[in-house]
């Protein structure tokens, strides 16, 4: 899998860390935490390979093409290798990758490894991502300023090193959050659709069931009525709002990872991202 999960990025990402299992809010043991760490970052690599075939597809095009799309073998209006990934997965390694060398928050190194992510001519990315970028290069700008057509899922998709490095705080994660989302996103539907997301992570690897995730999407909704997902009707745009109907819906109503993984990427529309 092309600039997948080298070894010290294995879960390492939050060792500077203390996080005792007694400060889980589920029963759960250190290994398990690090091996659901290890899978959150799998999950999120094999999410997007997946849904990369299926990008800008109508979940009929997929049908007629595909059956039901099933297997990482690329392609894809981005013609890619069976297993390479794209921009879900290179900027949350990004990320990653700058705390890994600080051990720390810090923004402005983060920023940089997306300044040399964006250099390095990826095989995509946002158009929103992009600008917030580019802005960090030319004025030095660590906050985009608010804008109305900010509620992508740019930020939301690369979550998971920012729960996984502030995991067992959640006061903490919360800040991490809006902070990495404002280098590129500055609205409060992404803002908080990245809670969520981190908030969910988190708990899932603390070994919480998914009633108690369910929870989640209900503050959510309760504060933003836009996330509701109870009348699902399909739409998996890049907008947060459709990203997350998409993704909570099938992690509701399936029984396994795999099955949630199949479904999500076979609505198509960014597949990649939702995959992921």
């Amino acid at each position: 899998m092309k600039d997948t999960l080298r070894d010290s990025d294995e879960c390492a990402i939050w060792t500077g860390l203390k996080i005792s299992p007694s400060r889980a809010p589920c029963s759960t043991s250190l290994e398990l935490v690090f091996e659901r760490a290890r899978a959150a970052y799998l999950g999120l690599a094999i999410g997007d390979a997946l849904g990369a075939t299926t990008e800008f597809m109508m979940p009929s095009e997929i049908k007629a093409t595909y059956k039901v799309h099933r297997k990482i073998i690329g392609g894809g209006w981005l013609y890619l290798k069976p297993g390479h990934v794209t921009d879900d997965t290179e900027m949350s390694l990004a990320l990653g990758r700058a705390l890994l060398t600080t051990g720390t928050w810090e923004l402005s190194r983060i920023a940089d490894n997306f300044l040399a992510w964006m250099k390095s001519k990826p095989v995509d990315i946002g158009s929103t991502c992009r600008r917030g970028i580019r802005d960090y290069m030319l004025k030095g700008q660590l906050e985009t300023p608010y804008n109305e057509w900010d509620a992508g899922n740019g930020a939301a998709m690369r979550m998971a090193p920012v729960a996984l490095f502030t995991l067992g705080d959640d006061s903490l994660m919360a800040r991490c959050a809006i902070a990495q989302a404002h280098l590129t996103h500055n609205h409060a539907l992404s803002d908080a659709a990245c809670i969520a997301i981190g908030t969910m992570v988190q708990k899932a690897i603390f070994g919480c069931n998914r009633f108690e995730l369910h929870e989640i999407t209900r503050d959510l909704v309760a504060e933003y009525g836009s996330f509701r997902f109870n009348n699902y009707r399909g739409n998996a745009s890049s907008y947060v709002v459709d990203t997350l109907q998409t993704v909570f819906h099938y992690l509701f109503t399936t029984g396994s990872f795999e099955e949630c993984l199949i479904g999500v990427v076979n609505q198509g529309g960014d597949a990649d991202t939702t995959g992921a």
